[in-house]
């Protein structure tokens, strides 16, 4: 039976090749595409949706329009890494599919109800604004979803917007905490365990030399955005963030983690949007989060590879 599967995402590139690794694969049913604002404002990421979608040929998955703030701060974006539209690199057409209605909020209560326990996953990509606002509405999903796969956090890699934040944590750290305090199963891919998803040239270049549509304009996408990490990392050493959420669907055992206690920081000026992991037991809170460490990063690739095949 394949898994049913809600994305919730502000694309980007690394955004963009998750959910074409989920498109791609046989054991994924894609729910809905839910868009929130945070690599850039939430009517691009909501157009970048649909591109990715049309690109794939997939007008059938449905896109629903989130949060455009955070819970309660300015909306902090990212477009000094992905350009203007957070799809810099590739002029992509623009697409004509349209958007549902519903809120994206309302869509995840209502599909998570309606449908029997434990029997949806939720992979988030971005900012946790739309998922806990969905918390917020109707507190029984928490019990009900069977995992969130959330990228996002750090523990000991520092943070990659602020010395201590991760950016996803960073923009909207009042929903990361009602996230992780709801109860709700979550699975959290840290900077630790994406920055060992390397994105080399020659990963690059098998995008490239793919032999389809998809693979070609990604591998544009990906040089566009990846420039940014080459000089901040050093060359060879951009991290491949988004697509860690499926691989965990696909094939678990490739990574590896700890289940721990994470609590979020929201009012320190140095440290806010800090995931304080309790990776050695040291305390007595409660363990609330899968928190992954290590992946086999040749095993991630091949298997983004063989879905990307799959694709138009």
């Amino acid at each position: 039976m394949k898994k049913q599967v809600i994305i919730d995402t502000d694309p980007g590139p690394d955004d963009g090749v998750a959910i074409l690794t989920a498109l791609g694969s046989p054991l994924i049913e894609v729910l809905g595409v839910c868009a929130v604002a945070g690599n850039v404002p939430l009517h691009h990421t909501v157009r970048n949706v649909c591109k990715i979608l049309e690109l794939a040929e997939r007008q059938d998955v449905r896109v629903f329009g989130g949060a455009k703030t955070p819970l309660a701060r300015p909306l902090f974006t990212a477009e000094y890494v992905h350009g203007k539209t957070g799809f810099d690199g590739y002029d992509l057409p623009e697409p004509t599919m349209p958007i549902q209605s519903q809120y994206a909020a309302d869509f995840i209560v209502e599909e998570v109800i309606s449908r029997p326990p434990k029997s949806i996953t939720i992979c988030a990509l971005g900012p946790l604004t739309n998922i806990a606002i969905a918390l917020g509405r109707d507190d029984r999903i928490a019990e009900r979803i069977e995992q969130i796969v959330w990228m996002g956090g750090a523990l000991s890699e520092g943070g990659n917007v602020t010395p201590a934040a991760e950016f996803n944590c960073y923009v909207d750290p009042e929903a990361a905490r009602r996230v992780l305090s709801s109860g709700a199963q979550v699975v959290m891919m840290p900077l630790d365990v994406t920055h060992k998803a390397h994105v080399t040239a020659e990963r690059i270049e098998r995008f490239r030399t793919m032999g389809n549509q998809v693979g070609p304009i990604f591998a544009e996408l990906l040089t566009y955005a990846k420039q940014f990490d080459w000089q901040k990392y050093g060359v060879d050493r951009a991290p491949m963030h988004d697509p860690t959420t499926v691989a965990w669907l696909l094939k678990p055992e490739l990574f590896s983690g700890l289940h721990v206690n994470v609590e979020i920081e929201t009012a320190s000026p140095l440290t806010t949007g800090m995931t304080v992991i309790d990776w050695w037991g040291v305390t007595n809170r409660q363990k609330n989060a899968y928190v992954v460490r290590d992946l086999d990063t040749e095993g991630f690739y091949n298997l983004i590879f063989e879905t990307f095949s799959r694709l138009p």
